[in-house]
């Protein structure tokens, strides 16, 4: 007997929060703009960095807005993701996870999730409540 795969329990934007994983979204995309088309991490170029690149394509990073009707957060697409995020286009974004950046929260989806296009959504996205705005400072607990 197979086991049945787990519905995904889908979220909204505001309910996102730093170092979370396993999010299942349905996103509007408000913009895109490319960041950069990079090798490897690293500004310039050195020999032992043409040596350490197993990768044959560069990678495209595109910076994108997204958003429900809670909220929107800055979402990092990379390579591929990148075609899927056009402006108006409805989006599900499964097994999301949020990474820090310079204090701000960014969604992203890696090796083990999945975006794909499906029917246009009927909300209107909030863009005022910019989740990404919000900056976190990094506290460490110190248990008594």
């Amino acid at each position: 007997m197979a086991t049945a795969k787990r519905k995904p329990v889908f979220i909204k934007v505001d309910q996102l929060k730093p170092g979370t994983n396993g999010h299942t979204l349905t996103v509007k995309v408000v913009s895109s703009k490319p960041v950069k088309t990079v090798g490897t991490k690293g500004s310039r170029p050195s020999s032992s960095m043409i040596l350490s690149r197993p990768s044959r394509r560069p990678s495209r990073i595109s910076e994108c807005l997204i958003g429900d009707e809670t909220g929107t957060i800055i979402f990092t697409a990379r390579n591929e993701q990148v075609e899927l995020m056009n402006p108006g286009a409805t989006l599900i974004v499964r097994n999301a996870k949020i990474d820090m950046f310079k204090g701000s929260m960014r969604l992203a989806v890696d090796k083990w999730g999945r975006i794909e296009a499906t029917e246009p959504a009927s909300f209107q996205v909030k863009e005022e409540n910019n989740l990404s705005l919000v900056e976190y400072e990094l506290v460490n607990v110190v248990e008594e």
